[in-house]
Order: structure tokens, then sequence, then C-alpha cells
């Protein structure tokens, strides 16, 4: 049976919508590339901020390329990004899409060809490739596009060559028959580049690289004794990436779960074991199931007053936010009182004002009385896969704000986490309090 490797699902099966003639097309069973393992490594913005930073990255490729193919994702050198960004808003104030995909995916394509010269003068042989040479097939979305597929027969023809494959991250193209056009894929892209290529490639080994050591159980900024975890389930991750962990994007680690990518999170420079983000050991009983603090700061909370307590108007509300891809958290409803009610939600504080924006004509529309709005909130997190089935994880977290003076404004959970919404003052007191209530510092 031959299928095209779709990063959409959860299995290989043939994407319907898509000319298999432009993708590579192979057995499910195929045998993987021949010769060494297959590495992916990937190295941020400030792995890779200046060529000093740059030679000493390709140093440890061509390092690694003694025993095995390596495949490099690097994102855009330091702050180049921004810098485009800028420079585009001053020019346009609102920039096209499409032309704002194509200038922000020179920063990452500029970092490739760097690191893939500095590879040559060592004396490794090495190519760069955009993310559509190497076969990234995105959907029409510019800014936040998702990858559709990827077609690998590119890479591993440059790997089985002999070349280290250098890959500008956060980019791809579109399918269009024709003519494609290039794709940026948001936060964390390159995370999600290195992830994706690693699935396809059935890579051995995923290796992230940054400037931390790892996933620690708080950020150490805030708590000194904080501890490196040697692994982490992806479903840990993923909620400590949403609440604000900046080591890795939750798409990244979505797409790590789906695919069964184990990923290792280590320091570029300095030679210290990472952390392995992996599927749960089912076998294993943990004495603490709490794993680490999370926190987030990029928070605003919104409350729309006196809205009519009908059956659909919840639904106006956030199906206009969710319209937008606009993301919404800690949802409170007050008790209906005379036929109304007060309700109240956590966006991104980047997405306060065009939240705003949005549900201005909604409120009209349902009969609202007015919106208000705060900035000056955080969300603290606990973490850990077994809090849903073990008692008193909520009273040990409440107990320990309440003794640290640390008023909680509200409160939600899933499975795996306790958040609670209080004052972003706050933050770094919460956050040392909770991890010294778990005792994290202790293996």
């Amino acid at each position: 049976m031959l299928a095209i490797f779709n990063l959409t699902a959860k299995a290989f099966k043939p994407a319907a919508n898509i000319q298999a003639k432009h993708f590579y097309v192979f057995r499910q069973h195929e045998e993987r590339t021949v010769g060494k393992v297959i590495v992916v490594q990937k190295y941020g913005g400030s792995s890779v901020a200046n060529t000093d930073k740059i030679l000493s990255v390709a140093k440890r490729v061509k390092k690694a390329a003694e025993n095995a193919k390596v495949v490099v994702v690097v994102s855009a050198m330091g702050d180049t990004t921004d810098d485009l960004l800028t420079m585009a808003k001053a020019l346009c104030k609102y920039p096209n899409g499409r032309e704002m995909d194509k200038l922000l995916a020179t920063g990452e394509q500029a970092s490739s060809a760097l690191l893939t010269m500095a590879l040559h003068e060592l004396g490794q042989p090495a190519i760069s490739l955009t993310g559509g040479q190497a076969g990234i097939i995105t959907e029409n979305k510019p800014g936040n596009a998702r990858i559709q597929s990827v077609d690998p027969q590119h890479i591993k023809e440059e790997l089985n060559g002999g070349n280290v494959v250098v890959i500008a991250g956060f980019q791809g193209i579109t399918d269009n028959v024709t003519w494609a056009d290039i794709t940026t894929l948001g936060r964390g892209g390159s995370d999600t580049t290195a992830v994706a290529l690693a699935a396809a490639l059935s890579a051995d080994k995923c290796e992230i690289y940054t400037d931390v050591d790892g996933v620690f159980t708080a950020d150490p900024r805030l708590v000194p004794a904080a501890r490196k975890l040697s692994s982490i389930s992806y479903e840990e991750m993923l909620e400590m990436a949403d609440l604000g962990a900046s080591v890795m994007h939750s798409r990244a680690v979505e797409l790590a779960e789906i695919h069964g990518v184990n990923i290792t999170v280590a320091h570029s420079v300095r030679e210290v074991p990472g952390t392995m983000i992996t599927r749960e050991d089912q076998n294993m009983e943990v004495k603490n199931s709490v794993r680490g603090i999370a926190h987030d700061t990029d928070v605003a909370k919104i409350t729309v007053t006196s809205v009519p307590d009908q059956p659909g108007i919840a639904y106006k509300i956030f199906h206009a936010l969710a319209k937008n891809g606009i993301s919404v958290d800690v949802i409170v409803q007050n008790i209906s009182l005379e036929g109304v009610v007060d309700l109240s939600f956590t966006v991104n504080l980047s997405d306060l004002a065009r939240a705003q924006a949005v549900l201005a004509p909604v409120i009209k529309e349902i009969g609202a009385r007015n919106i208000t709005s705060s900035s000056n909130l955080a969300k603290v997190s606990i973490v850990g896969t077994a809090i849903s089935s073990r008692p008193g994880y909520a009273d040990k977290m409440f107990g320990a704000l309440a003794d640290a003076g640390i008023n909680i404004a509200s409160i939600t959970t899933s499975e795996i986490r306790i958040t609670c919404l209080i004052d972003k003052a706050n933050v770094q007191k919460a956050v040392q309090a909770l991890h010294a209530a778990f005792e994290l510092e202790k293996a």
C-alpha cells in the first residue's frame, strides 16, 4: 500500500485533497535511510545570534556528523525576526500577509546559509535548504500556517550523499500546482519544523538546543532551587508550554506526541544532559505527582457584564473569538440574577485589544451592558499527570497561596493541572511558595 506522510493525522494515510505527484510517496514499511543513524538538531535564535555562535554550532554539528546523518534546523539570528517586523510596520501600517511571510522567512534562510558556510570552512560537506526545498507543505494561511505533509526525498538524497542538511525553520510552501507561496508557521515554528522532519525521516533522535539546560520544575530565574527534570511526559510538557514555559512550543510537543517522536531539550553550548520529552511510563508510580510549577504573565481578563441568561448567548461570544483566532481560558460565569449574568474569561495580553474590537458588535447584538478588562493578572499552575486521580493537591496548593498572603481571583483545572488567576505582582512569591510546598527541589 502506498501512502503520503500526512502530519495532520495520527497515522499514515492518503491526503485526498493533495496531488500525490508533488510528494514523496513511499510504502508504510519502507526501509529507512541506510547507514548511520539519523539525528535532527534544532538551534534557536540565541544559539546562532552572531558569527561566533554560529561557528560554535558548526563545530558541534560536525562532531555529531562523525557518527550520524545530521539534519539541522535553525531559527533566525537573535532579534532578526523582530527587526524585520519593525521595518515592515514602519513602511506599512497593515502589511499584507503574503509579503510578511516572504520577508520573515529570510531570517531563517540567512541563518541556514551562514551555518552551512561555517561547516564548509571546517571541512564538513553540507547544503542549506529552505523549508520548501526540504519538502514541507503547509496550508495557505499567512503567518500561522500548519504543516500538511512532508516529502523527505530531497533530504534523504543529500544525507546519503554525505551532506549535513541545514534547513531554514519556521517555514514551508503551499501545495499550489502551478506555483507555491512561501508560508511561515507562527510561534515556535522552528521547533515544529524539527519535529515534523524527525517524524517524516523516522529519525533516531530529535534534539532541541537552546540557551537553557533543559526543562525545570519552575523558572530558575524565579526559583533558584528549581531542579532540572531528566524526563517529562508529552502531556505535562504540553501544559507547561501552554502555561508560559518557553522551552518548547505546544504545537511541536503535540506533533511529537501524535507521531511518537522523543525530544531531548538541552543547552547549545554546555555539554550537560538535557530533558527527554516522551510518553508517560505507565508502570511507574511517582511519589510526588506534581512535576512542575508554571506561570504565565501574558494574561488579560475580559468581563462581559449583564449578559442575558439565555441559550446560545455564550456561543455567540466565544464563536466570534474563535473565528478570529483568539484563544480563551479560565472561563467564569456568575449565578444568574434577574435574568442576566456576568461572564469573565482570560485571553493572551497581546490579544486583548483585538478581542475587545471583535466583541464590540456582538455585545450590541446580544444586548449585554458593556465590556471591562484587566491586565494586571497572571496564571500560576501546578502540573502533573496524576493530579486529578489523587486527593489533596488542590488543598495543598490553595493553602500554600493563602499562607503567602496571595488572593485567588479564579480557578480552572484539567486532568493534569490546577491553575489559579492571581495578581501579577505576586507571581514570584506564588511560584516560590508552591515549589516549596510540593518539595520540588528534591529528586
